[in-house]
């Protein structure tokens, strides 16, 4: 759904770096096997700005701001191996990044000021969840069966991200790094 035409002239955004093929299908195919509900609403991503409700004609001073973050980080690699858990706090199994973990912090502190400034819950982590709210014994097994998982990517543009009505998140632009 456009970002046009919302009721109460609200919308619920998120940045997030989009995994690539063929990751982002194994990774969806790893939450769906964990029962995960939201496995097909939700793409694998990093999460660079958490779900955020913002007025809808906000959209363009928003997207300046997340162009000019971008523009202060390069290119980089991501490297993600192995499955963690956020348990006994949080009820999620997710892939662990273990290469491209300052960057991701860079750009999630230079998205989260300004017109997007905003209180963390927790600490940033960059991950890729793979369950999240499920049974016990589904995050025991997405933990042991991705606990060996490994896929490298290169990041050169991150997205914009736009709840629809439908409860899916879907991509509505997209942002270059570097200049």
């Amino acid at each position: 759904m456009s970002h046009q035409g919302r009721e109460g002239g609200l919308q619920r955004i998120g940045v997030s770096i989009a995994v690539p093929p063929p990751f982002d299908e194994e990774l969806s195919a790893a939450r769906r096997a964990s029962g995960d509900p939201l496995a097909d609403a939700i793409p694998p991503h990093i999460t660079l700005l958490g779900p955020t409700t913002i007025a809808t004609d906000s959209m363009d001073v928003i997207c300046d701001h997340i162009t000019r973050a971008c523009h202060a980080i390069d290119p980089f690699d991501v490297h993600l191996r192995g499955s963690a858990t956020f348990r006994p706090v949080s009820p999620v199994v997710f892939i662990q990044v273990v290469q491209g973990i300052a960057e991701c912090e860079r750009l999630e502190q230079a998205i989260r000021c300004g017109p997007l400034a905003q209180e963390l819950r927790f600490n940033y982590h960059p991950h890729v969840t793979i369950a999240h709210e499920v049974h016990d014994d589904a995050l025991d097994s997405a933990f042991h069966t991705m606990a060996y998982y490994e896929a490298r990517f290169t990041v050169s543009k991150i997205h914009l991200f736009e709840h629809g009505d439908d409860d899916v998140w879907r991509p509505v632009q997209e942002f270059v790094l570097g200049t």
